[in-house]
């Protein structure tokens, strides 16, 4: 007697008929972490290979800086946007090469400073990129940045791979904890040799040498004094300009 293959009532409602690339459990798993990194990383990418984005010059700063806010804050914000501007107008953003854009403001697409930097390369007519991050709070991207150069990031290690691949020069204004992480993780990179000659300008020198005494890591033996040359310091967005000049990044752009 042959028997009969037992009928599973309902089976196409069960989740492993579900296709694999519709099915959201399977895809935010644990095991699928990998191929997520590599999603958000290629997304990213082809978007800003499609508006001709070869380099940038990357501005980070704090998020809480204000146009109206206490202390030096106003004169963080004002020459932060005065350096969009500078650098879209002269840095060759405006005036893509056979579809090819250099030298284009890039930021983490938040308040403060991102938002100021942004700003100044709208004030010029300028594109500039957000490289957004998702977190508890929410952070919106700031109004300045180009709607389709505006992306939103999980994983914050995607995020500062697409702040970095393309970076011509880091500009650091004043900021907190998000500006240390982001300026020590490219300061590291550059110090090891995993990245090339990027010049590293810290905008207000009396604000990164009270924060921070450089000279004592030299002293202590914990960096050689030579990578004290890494960092560049300027007072402001001019001064600022000169030395990414100075640097020879910008020649052949």
């Amino acid at each position: 007697m042959t028997r009969r293959p037992r009928r599973v009532e309902g089976a196409q409602d069960w989740p492993s008929y579900r296709l694999a690339m519709f099915d959201r459990d399977f895809l935010l798993s644990p095991v699928m972490r990998g191929v997520r990194l590599q999603v958000e990383c290629t997304k990213a990418d082809e978007a800003l290979r499609a508006a001709g984005v070869r380099s940038t010059l990357v501005i980070f700063g704090g998020s809480r800086v204000a146009e109206d806010g206490p202390n030096r804050q106003p004169a963080w914000y004002a020459e932060a946007r005065r350096f969009g501007r500078i650098a879209s107008e002269r840095g060759g953003a405006m005036h893509p090469v056979a579809g090819t854009r250099d030298n284009v403001i890039a930021t983490g697409g938040g308040a403060g400073i991102m938002e100021a930097a942004c700003r100044g390369a709208y004030d010029a007519g300028a594109p500039a990129i957000g490289f957004n991050i998702r977190l508890p709070k929410e952070q919106p991207p700031n109004p300045y940045t180009t709607p389709e150069l505006t992306f939103q990031f999980h994983y914050f290690a995607i995020r500062k791979l697409h702040l970095a691949m393309r970076a011509r020069a880091l500009i650091v204004f004043p900021g907190g904890f998000g500006t240390l992480d982001e300026l020590f993780e490219l300061l590291t990179l550059r110090q090891s040799g995993r990245m090339g000659a990027v010049p590293i300008i810290l905008v207000d020198r009396v604000y990164w040498h009270d924060l921070i005494n450089w000279e004592a890591m030299a002293d202590a033996g914990m960096v050689a004094r030579s990578d004290l040359d890494l960092l560049q310091f300027a007072n402001d967005a001019e001064d600022a300009w000169r030395l990414l000049e100075a640097s020879g990044v910008l020649v052949g752009r």
